[in-house]
């Protein structure tokens, strides 16, 4: 499926979701919240409705869903569903942007489909909980999204990275693991072709990162083979 057509499909999902979890809303504002244009929110609106979703139009007003309609609930409980949004705050106070935003989205749309008590208590658990940073750390990368995707599709990245010297160096790595540090920094382990080797890469310092088309074959060695050898 084409990249264009698997953003298309997530939208129409994204846009059902939000329909339920709001009583009006407008094309303006989803082309706005969805970075499209207004002509294609008019276009994922009919196909809604051809696939048989229950769409309210009203005039000068916006978009609703018809009362009544909802997706499925899903059974979760009481319990999972604190713990999400136990992990929502955690991932909020996270250095990397991509895995904030995409961890809320995803979150949007498991909220709208808890059964109505479940979700009021999490709302109220969300609404007392606060996870405490420091002060100085601000959120500083937004590829940890991109290279999950690298690493899983076993595709090869580019990067343009500055170390703490300041050298800015190019490289072509082979994705291999993600670690979080106890300093809150995203790291990258991937497979170097300048050095031959495995290297460790702050996503923070990473200032441009490119995905390749070029796949490689998957490392036989595992993550806990990869730190025993750090031990030799």
């Amino acid at each position: 499926m084409a990249d264009s057509e698997t953003k298309r499909l997530a939208r129409l999902v994204a846009i059902q979701t939000l329909l339920q979890t709001k009583q009006l809303t407008t094309a303006t504002e989803l082309a706005s919240r969805f970075t499209v244009s207004v002509r294609t929110i008019y276009r994922d609106m009919k196909t809604l409705e051809s696939a048989g979703v229950p769409i309210l139009t009203v005039e000068g007003k916006g978009y609703a869903l018809v009362e009544g309609y909802r997706l499925p609930p899903v059974s979760f409980t009481q319990a999972e569903a604190n713990a999400l949004i136990t992990v929502e705050h955690l991932i909020q106070a996270n250095q990397d942007t991509s895995l904030v935003q995409a961890y809320g989205q995803a979150l949007a749309k498991l909220r709208a489909v808890l059964r109505q008590p479940t979700q009021q208590k999490a709302n109220l658990l969300a609404s007392r909980l606060k996870v405490y940073t420091h002060t100085h750390v601000q959120l500083k990368s937004q590829h940890l999204a991109t290279l999950q995707n690298a690493l899983t599709a076993f595709l090869r990245v580019r990067i343009d990275y500055r170390a703490a010297s300041g050298e800015l160096s190019h490289r072509t790595l082979e994705p291999f693991a993600l670690l979080l540090s106890t300093q809150e920094n995203w790291l990258l382990v991937g497979w170097c072709g300048l050095r031959s080797a495995f290297r460790i890469f702050r996503l923070d310092r990473i200032e441009q990162l490119e995905v390749l088309t070029e796949t490689f074959t998957p490392h036989s060695l595992t993550l806990k083979q990869y730190f025993e050898t750090l031990r030799e």
